[in-house]
């Protein structure tokens, strides 16, 4: 489950592109943050996927991806051009398919080989054709889906939705939220030759004038369970609010939002109907990690590196200051790591262990309007490489310093587990199997197991 947002430049207080996504994955799962520089490969090399093995080009860009630890693609990322993507896993009537690419895979491929939306819509309706999609996504149980994809760059965006091998795509007038539901109805900007004419063969409309992609295609039972229609319509209506003031600030509030029923009790309580999304319920996810991406001459992200926005720090990142992109792809271990730690202050807060919780986030918020506030002020010129990453280091310093000292101040303070009956159930059994977990899928057919 998960939910990403765009709002173009005539829309947002900088003239900016702002894309934003919360990854809501199985909770154990962690959420790592990986920098890849550009590459050169022989001819007729091959690159293998998370569960196919595709031609490699000759070069790939410069990523940045926030992705499943055991998957090759990412669940968002962004490359050297200024190019965001986001996917959704969405529920249709069609066959999900064998093994092929992931909807994670194909971001990955689009990152590492596009410059444009434009291109990367291409690319990835490609991919859909010639690989297919298709293969278990989940971490500790089987989870298969489609995918949906939010597609922006400095100046534009797509929304590309599919089931199976159909799909539809609408380019973004303003501002766009998607969510684990199809959202393309009768409008849209190009589609699968065969869209309107399988839908009506398979007797989910009776004409083309009858048509609507997401009323004929969805699974009613799996998209209605998911709360994906209202998490979509939270984060769309709080952006059409605020059509020309939306910034940093508003996306991170968005991200962070939970529906009125759980709000001030999303510790003790699961909904799936929150954008910042709690586990702890029989079906549904948990957010697992969550950015920001300013698309601007620079582009500016926001990230966590960890679960739980409404209880993370959102830190500056840059690409082109080398040295303070956090993790390589050779220092998995490290990005494993970092998730880890902070996913152990997330269980504390569950189990009831930090004394001062309101003072901890009070802190998080000083801290992170601090950083913004110098991302804000930076002016262009000599000196603004050396500022960003002057920046990059103090934020990323400051988080570490207070993560560590809320541990240490809270390790030995006794559990009062939160919730229901099976909400504390729950996270107790994750928490038990986070202690021996690797931070690699061992679930049944899946890589690594």
């Amino acid at each position: 489950m998960c939910d990403t947002m765009v709002a173009l430049g005539h829309t947002t207080r900088s003239g900016e592109v702002l894309f934003a996504k919360n990854s809501d994955r199985q909770p154990n799962e962690p959420h790592i943050l990986i920098h890849i520089p550009r590459k050169r490969y022989p001819p007729g090399s091959r690159v293998r996927c998370t569960f196919i093995e595709i031609d490699q080009v000759e070069e790939t860009y410069e990523v940045f991806l926030l992705k499943p630890s055991w998957i090759w693609g990412c669940e968002m990322g962004g490359n050297e051009f200024g190019l965001n993507i986001g996917n959704e896993a969405v529920f249709t009537r069609e066959r999900y398919g064998e093994p092929a690419l992931t909807g994670m895979d194909m971001i990955r491929l689009a990152l590492e080989r596009c410059k444009t939306s434009d291109e990367a819509l291409e690319y990835i309706i490609f991919l859909l054709q010639r690989y297919g999609q298709g293969g278990n996504c989940g971490y500790e149980r089987k989870f298969t889906y489609h995918n949906s994809f939010l597609i922006a760059d400095k100046n534009k965006a797509w929304v590309l939705e599919t089931a199976g091998k159909y799909w539809a795509a609408e380019k973004v007038r303003g501002v766009r939220s998607i969510s684990n539901c199809l959202s393309i109805g009768r409008k849209f900007d190009r589609a699968h030759p065969e869209l309107v004419s399988h839908a009506i063969e398979k007797g989910w409309c009776r004409s083309e004038e009858d048509f609507d992609f997401a009323r004929c295609y969805s699974d009613p039972l799996f998209t209605y369970f998911s709360g994906a229609r209202i998490r979509q319509a939270t984060a769309q209506s709080r952006l059409e609010e605020k059509l020309g003031e939306i910034d940093v600030r508003l996306m991170i509030g968005i991200l962070r939002s939970h529906h009125p029923a759980v709000e001030g009790s999303q510790f003790r309580r699961a909904s799936l109907k929150s954008v910042c999304m709690h586990g702890g319920a029989p079906i549904g996810d948990h957010t697992t990690g969550s950015y920001v991406a300013s698309l601007g001459s620079s582009c500016t992200y926001w990230v966590t590196g960890s679960s739980t926005p409404c209880l993370s720090l959102f830190k500056p990142l840059w690409l082109n200051t080398k040295e303070g992109i956090p993790f390589t792809e050779e220092m998995t271990d490290r990005a494993l790591d970092f998730w880890r730690k902070r996913e152990t202050l997330h269980r504390m807060v569950i189990a009831g262990q930090l004394r001062d919780l309101p003072g901890y986030t009070a802190e998080c918020r000083r801290l992170e309007e601090s950083w913004i506030g110098m991302a804000e002020s930076l002016d262009a010129g000599p000196q603004e490489v050396e500022e960003r990453k002057r920046i990059m280091d103090l934020a990323w310093e400051q988080e570490e310093e207070l993560v560590n000292r809320t541990l240490k101040e809270n390790e030995g303070n006794p559990q009062r587990w939160q919730g229901n009956l099976y909400h504390r159930h729950y996270w107790r059994r994750q928490t038990e199997r986070l202690k021996t977990d690797d931070g690699r899928c061992w679930c049944a057919g899946a890589p690594g197991s």
